[in-house]
């Protein structure tokens, strides 16, 4: 798989991409990142890629040369263009096992007042991953890389994978280690007896429990 990020500040990926998993599945070859600076594009000799906004109002919009140009030059017929933006869908579990599927995936930052609305012609998917606002979209697009890269064969022990949250459609379980018990606080007992079959039992009714009381909204 390999993962595009368009950013105007691609020093921001540095720690990310050298890093824990992310850093693994690079080394390995399970994907292949890079990340962009638009600016590059940019027919304007001074660097510019904002402008000031038609009809008025406050701050800066991202001009559509540098992004289109950008898009025109790394494009293949695989390709899925992303572009995040507050007004887009609500990324999930399901948006990222979609992605993980896809052969070459695009994603865009944003930054300043946001996009011309022309640039969103591009856009196979526009995401946002919750409703509060950011200063750019380099964060989301890490997030959503993270999610997607972790779900690529290989990546990550496949059981750890199925027994994680939102796999069938709740939370994970509330999970224990050593020692059994820490300022007055114990590990259920059904989980020290050895019962595999009560241990799976009290899981799957504690993973309802805990999403009827922290997420009731994904159980519908």
């Amino acid at each position: 798989m390999r993962i595009d990020i368009l950013s105007l500040f691609p020093n921001m990926f540095d720690g990310f991409l050298n890093e824990s998993i992310i850093k693994r599945a690079i080394r390995d070859k399970k994907v292949e990142i890079n990340v962009i600076n638009f600016r590059d594009y940019t027919p304007l000799n001074n660097g510019q890629v904002d402008d000031t906004i038609y009809g008025g109002g406050p701050g800066m919009l991202l001009r559509c040369e540098p992004i289109f140009e950008c898009i025109d030059k790394i494009k293949t017929q695989n390709s899925k263009i992303v572009i995040l933006s507050p007004d887009g869908r609500t990324y999930d579990e399901d948006c990222a096992k979609e992605f993980a599927k896809i052969e070459h995936l695009i994603l865009i930052c944003g930054h300043y007042e946001g996009f011309d609305e022309r640039i969103k012609s591009l856009a196979d998917y526009i995401i946002s991953i919750g409703n509060f606002v950011l200063t750019g979209g380099e964060i989301p697009a890490m997030a959503i890389t993270d999610s997607v890269v972790r779900l690529i064969p290989g990546v990550i022990n496949k059981e750890s994978l199925e027994s994680e949250s939102f796999e069938d459609g709740l939370l994970d379980y509330p999970s224990y280690t050593k020692p059994s018990e820490y300022r007055g606080m114990k590990v259920p007992e059904v989980l020290l007896s050895g019962n595999h079959a009560e241990i799976e039992k009290w899981r799957q009714s504690e993973k309802l429990k805990k999403t009827q009381k922290a997420r009731p909204d994904i159980m519908e």
